[in-house]
This record gives structure tokens, sequence and C-alpha cells, in this order.
């Protein structure tokens, strides 16, 4: 597999040890609840040294803010939180723009400021993130709007693409804990689209800056991440913003933030992602031929919905011994994140992954309460006759 930095920079690699990570992390900002009041934080400690404005309002008037760094010639367009609910990216921008602001002096990353402008929308979604929902305020999916743009934040995301006419634009979420890398016991920690520019999901010189950029990253991460990392479904659908703009010609980068093993608050993916972004953006300013590479992009297993959060085997139930398989849903709670176990599956021997398993033993499952064990009923607490175990 072609490899950016083993070929070309191992003072990249070497920005990849965690003790880098751990100087540069933005620690003022962790877990998964992350609003405009949190990036008022980020705001705070740099609105010294980072251009920042406000470009526009959401639906229920909070601020939409974009910083701006850099003094290159390569615009490149990066918006977060399109859906208010996927954090970990912005946590990792955080990350990534004090790196620009505490290490400017490193070459890689002097490389990155003098060669590129970075244009980067922290929380396009503030409505959604306060309420913690991948919606709008008027329960629209933003990232289904770029062709209607009947929403003032689906607008505003189009109007700085017209006005930045970006090189590249990167677009940042997080994907559910259901997915793995492929077919094996593997979850996809970080997975990668190159979206279609048409139905026919044809291959132009701008998918393939994307693919060429995509197969480097993975490359340089996957010794990180070894199995972890995935590709996405490149089905077309040009009322997604990474289509419209890969169909405008403009290489456009699907980021998805995934599970990391017993990280449900994902400050292990955030470090990985953050690590991504300079792959990409240090690519972007020093590569010669983006494209190089780009066959590569497919050698990257696509993912699969093979996981689930807590797979309860062998348990007895109405006379039969089956497979019971539970997924966390993400609410808040008096404004914290919680974490409830719904019943997702119930079956014999169900071809799933856990990311935590327990074994019944032929035991019958009990809920507390009386409550019965069906599809769709959240599970707080497994009573076996041998033990309890709380999710």
């Amino acid at each position: 597999m072609f490899s950016f930095v083993n070929m070309k920079h191992q003072e990249l690699k070497d920005l990849f040890q965690d003790d880098w990570y751990l100087a540069i992390k933005f620690r003022e900002i962790t877990g998964r609840y992350v609003t405009n009041d949190h990036l008022e934080i980020f705001i705070e400690r740099f609105k010294g040294e980072l251009e920042i404005e406000e470009i526009g309002k959401s639906v229920e008037g909070r601020s939409i803010k974009r910083f701006k760094i850099g003094t290159g010639k390569i615009p490149v367009l990066m918006w977060s939180q399109m859906h208010g609910n996927e954090t970990t990216t912005t946590k990792a921008l955080f990350d990534l723009v004090n790196t620009f602001i505490i290490e400017s002096k490193n070459p890689v990353i002097a490389k990155i400021l003098s060669e590129c402008t970075l244009y980067i929308i922290p929380i396009l979604n503030p409505d959604g993130a306060f309420y913690y929902t991948r919606l709008n305020a008027n329960s629209i999916d933003l990232n289904r709007d770029l062709q209607d743009l009947s929403q003032p934040e689906s607008r505003l995301l189009k109007q700085q693409y017209t006005a930045v006419e970006p090189a590249f634009c990167l677009n940042l979420h997080d994907q559910r804990t259901i997915f793995s890398a492929g077919d094996q016991a593997k979850p996809a920690t970080l997975s990668f689209l190159t979206p279609s520019k048409d139905e026919e999901r044809n291959i132009d010189e701008f998918r393939m800056k994307s693919m060429g950029l995509i197969a480097g990253m993975a490359a340089d991460l996957k010794d990180q991440l070894p199995g972890q990392i995935g590709r996405y479904d490149d089905g077309f659908n040009i009322n997604c913003a990474g289509d419209t703009f890969q169909a405008l010609k403009t290489p456009t980068i699907l980021f998805e933030a995934g599970h990391y093993p017993g990280d449900y608050e994902r400050e292990e993916t955030r470090k990985y992602v953050c690590r991504a972004y300079v792959s990409c953006l240090h690519q972007i300013a020093s590569r010669s031929d983006i494209k190089e590479g780009n066959e590569d992009y497919f050698k990257i297993p696509e993912n699969q919905k093979l996981f689930r959060d807590v797979i309860v085997r062998n348990t007895r139930h109405e006379n039969k011994v089956v497979d019971v398989a539970l997924q966390f849903k993400e609410e808040i709670e008096d404004g914290k994140l919680v974490f409830n176990a719904i019943l997702d599956e119930i079956g014999p021997n169900l071809k799933l992954f856990a990311h935590r398993e327990i074994d019944a033993r032929g035991e019958e499952m009990i809920l507390p309460g009386g409550k019965k064990l069906t599809e769709n009923v959240v599970v707080n607490k497994i009573i076996l006759k041998t033990a309890e175990f709380s999710l």
C-alpha cells in the first residue's frame, strides 16, 4: 500500500507519538456532549491568536463561527457537527488548531500553514448540538439539504463554499458503534469516503485526488489502528454535502470517527482523528501528485454493520437458547449525556460481534421490575441466576 509517511516524511511519523498528542490535546473540552458553550471556552483561550468570524446564525439564533488559519494558496474548507450529536471530529479540530498555535515552528505544521489556508466551521449545527440530535431545530438533516437549501445552516455552508472556492473539502462526522472494518471483529475506529459525483459512481481526477489522500491517511495510520480503518459506502445522493461538492469538481473527503474498544467517550478516537487531519493536510501541502496511490483506496475494507454494544450469549428464553443483542442509545438527561441500553435483537446464534459479551451459560435472563424481554425495551441491568450485570 502507498505510504506517504514512510516514503517521504519521517518527521510526520514522529508527530504520531502519544507524548506529542498529550502535549497538544485541548483538555478543557472532553466527552461526547459539545455545544457552543464549549466552543466559547476554546475561543476565549485563543481569540488573540486566531482569526474568528461569526458567519451566520442557526434556526434558533445560535452563533455559527468560522476559524481561519494559515497563509497558503491552497484553500481548504472543513466543517464539523453538521449533525449536532457527532462531536468527536469537533474535539479533534480543537486539538488541531491548538497544534497550529503551539507547534507552529514544527516543520510539518509550518509546511501546512505556509501552503494552505484553512477555513474551519467547528459547529455548523449548534441547535442540534445543544439538543444532542442529528437534526437541526426544524428537524431537518442538513446533510440531505444541499440541493433544497431549505435551512439557514445549509445555505450558510453553500455560501462558504462559494466564497472560499476550496481546493479541498473535509466533511467531518461520527459514525455509530455498529460498524466493523470489513467482516472481521474489528471496530471501524476511523472510516473515510470519497463521495460519488454521479449515479454511476464514475471516477474522475477529482475523486482520484480524494482517494489518493485517503489511501495516504490509511497507510500513515495502519500500524496504530491495525484492521480498524474502514471505507464508507459511496452510494450517490446529490442532496448530501459531499456528493454535491464532489459533483462540482472539488475533491471531498468524508471523515467518520467511530468506536475504539472501551472508549465510549471517544477520547482515544479523537487522537486518531487529529492525526488523520495532520496526515491529510500535510499531504495536501506537500505532495506533487495527490492522485498517486489512489487505487489503494479500494483495498481499504468496506464498513459493515456487524457490531452491537452488548451481546448476552446462550441465555434461555421461552424454552429456547438464544442470544440477546443490546445497543446503547445516547440521550441527554439533566444536561448530561447518558447511555441507555435498548434491546435490539433476539435470536439463536446471532452472527454479530460485540464490544462486550456476557455468557449466560444457559441461564434465564431476567430484567428488573418484571420487564418483558422484548425488542426496544430499555435494559439497565441483566439478572442471571449466578450474577448481575449493570449496563
